[in-house]
Formats: C-alpha cells, structure tokens, sequence
C-alpha cells in the first residue's frame, strides 16, 4: 500500500499494530472501539484538520484521506467511523476557505475536544443532506427536531450530532435545517441496533428525536431543499464524506491484496511442485487485482489533490460521487478476489478475510450508493437539473 510520512506522530507504526491486534476484537465482540479511539484523541489525530492556530495539524483533505487509508488498513471501523467526525471538522473549514464562514463555532467546538458524528441516515431518503424525513418546527430561540435517524456512528462518545431536517411551513418553497444536537438535550433517545454484517465496532445506533431543540448557535445553515441549496456547506460535506470513504475502503481493498500475496506464497497443493504464486490462474487474479488497486489509487489521489488545491470546477459534485463510487467499487471486487484465493481457510471467522470480506461489503452502502452515483452522474453529465421532477416515476 502506498505510505506516507506526513504527521507521524498523529498515527504512527505502534498505534497501528495495536490497532491491528484490536480489530478482530472488537468485530467480534461487535462492542465500540474505545481503546483506539483514546488513543486517536491523544495522538492528536481528531484534531488532523483543525486548523494550526486553533492547536490542530491544518491538513488538508488530501492528507487526512492518506491517513485514514493507512488506519483503515489495520482498523477499517474504526476508520470510518471517526471518518464522520473528520469529515465535519473538515467541511467547516473548506466552507471558509469557500467564503462562508458559518463553519467558525464547529471548527472552535472541535478545537476544545469536541467530537461530532453524523445524524443523516434516515429510512425512505435516498438523496440524504439535500432532502429529509425528519421536521423542523420553528420556535423561540431555534429549532425543534423530530425524526428517526440510522447509522450513527460514534454514537458511544459524540458531543454533537449533526442532523438535518425540513422545514415545509411554506409548502411551496421548503428549507433543510442544518443544526447540531447537543448530547445534553432533552426530547431524544438512543436505540442500540446495531448488529451488522460489517463495521461492527462503529457503534452506529439509531437516534429517536421528538421535539428535540437545537439552538440558532448551533443552527449551520437554512437553505433550499435539494440540489437548488447547495452550497459551499453541501459541496463540502461531500467532498469530505464521500472522499473520506473512498480512503478507507482503498485501505481495505490494500490489506486484503498485501495478505493474498503473502498467503499464495505458502500455499501447495499436492499437484504442485511450488507455491501457488505459480500457479498461472493466481498470477492472473493477483495481476487484476493490482491493476484495479492502481487505478483505484490514482483516481482518488487526483479529486483529493485537486479538492486541496483549490482546483475546484463546476463539475465537482460529478466527480466526487463518481470517485467514491469507483473506489469502493473497485475495492469491493479486489476483496472478492482474495477471498477466492484464500481458499476454504478463508471462511473461518479466526481468518482475517472473514472480517474483510464483510467490513468491505459496507462501502456501497454509504452515500452515494449506486442508483444515486449513477442518477447524478448521468443527468449532470447531460445538463439536466437533479430536481427536476418527477424523477422518474
């Protein structure tokens, strides 16, 4: 897997071993991952794109994305999961350097030791962020919240987490509340649900609200529903999210390539006189594999890079569904192919692949998924507005 030096004392090679030995812990036991992430805190890798002067590292998403490969590596729950706060921070400070400043509380919350997860799951919402399930009530002071959110990850240790809901109170022209929830509110609960295939150690529980309130400080932007209020807050949150997903399959997707090799290297067979790395079919599938690995990895190095650089063009939504969906895509057929390599070994839950094969099957789930990534992709490549309505049916 590709390496790098930056900010070594932010993640480095012990941090990664334990990690490592956790993992299959915490997958197994399907309980959060609380020992890494005291160490994540401590290292100072939650505060990677907090800004210098606010006592952060300041990297840019081109370098958080190569950190959060290298820990998904060795931990992918954990990466992803603290890829939801990153992805806040991060999105609040691109939204500064995109002329709006409203990200300034987020970024100082997360300075103190804030951690922020992510409330935009919710059933029945295929375009999350742009459209919701959930209310927004208008009331003194702020904003009552009432929905049901899914996949909320870090959900053992956020401060605040970010929701967003509608306000249709004027029917013809509806608005997205973008606020934070306070763990110390009142009017929501917690539902421990999560027992998944994949991602176990993430914790993403359900949050029930009714009514909860979220105060105007707390309250990040009111715009639009869907496509028409984007702005620098959803191009952002995007760029950050999506992107920040990528990274952490192509983690995945490398592990799962470096341990085939070293597997096929010690593997015979009785109609063998050497290794299997001999044998012309395995020469053939690990040469696919790492094919698709560089690809994968030029793909996602350019959009961070040029996100990072500022190299921003109209199309950017386009290439950044587009980018996450090859990923993961890619990362996803690779992680197959080892497990076909493995032979039946692979299929026990003591075999590392197990938990990579399932971990790896998460990637299409995040947003955007496949139906999504191809809608966007295709109307926006043929100039047709994503709101225009009826979608289709």
């Amino acid at each position: 897997m590709t390496t790098t030096t930056i900010a070594p004392a932010l993640l480095d090679d012990e941090m990664l071993g334990r990690f490592d030995e956790r993992a299959p812990v915490y997958d197994r036991e399907n309980r959060f991952f609380h020992e890494d992430f005291d160490e994540l805190r401590a290292s100072g890798y939650l505060a990677a794109n907090i800004p210098a002067e606010l006592g952060g590292a300041g990297l840019p998403l081109s370098e958080v994305a190569r950190l959060q490969r290298r820990l998904a590596y060795v931990a992918p729950a954990t990466a992803v999961a603290v890829n939801m706060h990153l992805y806040f921070v991060g999105t609040a400070v691109d939204m500064g350097r995109l002329g709006d400043p409203a990200g300034r509380w987020l970024i100082e919350q997360a300075a103190d030791g804030k951690i922020f997860a992510a409330g935009h799951g919710e059933v029945g919402n295929d375009i999350p962020v742009l459209l919701s399930t959930s209310t927004a009530d208008r009331v003194d002071g702020g904003w009552e919240i009432t929905g049901h959110k899914i996949f909320g990850s870090l959900t053992p240790v956020w401060d605040y987490l970010g929701v967003h809901a509608m306000d249709a109170s004027d029917p013809e022209h509806p608005q997205v509340v973008h606020g934070f929830l306070d763990r110390h509110a009142k009017q929501y609960h917690l539902e421990d649900t999560w027992d998944t295939l994949g991602m176990r150690a993430t914790a993403s529980q359900d949050t029930i609200l009714d009514r909860a309130f979220i105060p105007d400080e707390q309250v990040i932007r009111v715009c639009p529903a869907g496509f028409a209020g984007a702005g620098p807050l959803q191009l952002s949150l995007f760029a950050w999210a999506l992107l920040g997903f990528a990274a952490v399959y192509s983690g995945i997707a490398w592990r799962a390539f470096d341990d085939i090799v070293k597997v096929v290297r010690q593997r015979h067979s009785i109609a063998l006189t050497r290794s299997m790395a001999y044998h012309p079919g395995v020469q053939h599938e690990v040469a696919e594999m790492r094919i698709a690995l560089e690809a994968m990895d030029a793909h996602l190095e350019r959009i961070v890079d040029d996100w990072s650089a500022g190299e921003i063009t109209p199309d950017f939504v386009l290439r950044i569904v587009a980018a996450k969906y090859a990923v993961v895509t890619q990362a996803w057929n690779v992680v197959d192919r080892c497990f076909d390599l493995t032979g039946g070994a692979g299929i026990f839950k003591r075999s590392r692949f197990e938990q990579l094969f399932r971990d790896c099957r998460l990637g299409r789930i995040h947003p955007g998924n496949s139906l999504l990534t191809h809608e966007l992709v295709g109307k926006l490549s043929l100039g047709i507005d994503p709101d225009e309505q009826p979608r289709w049916g």
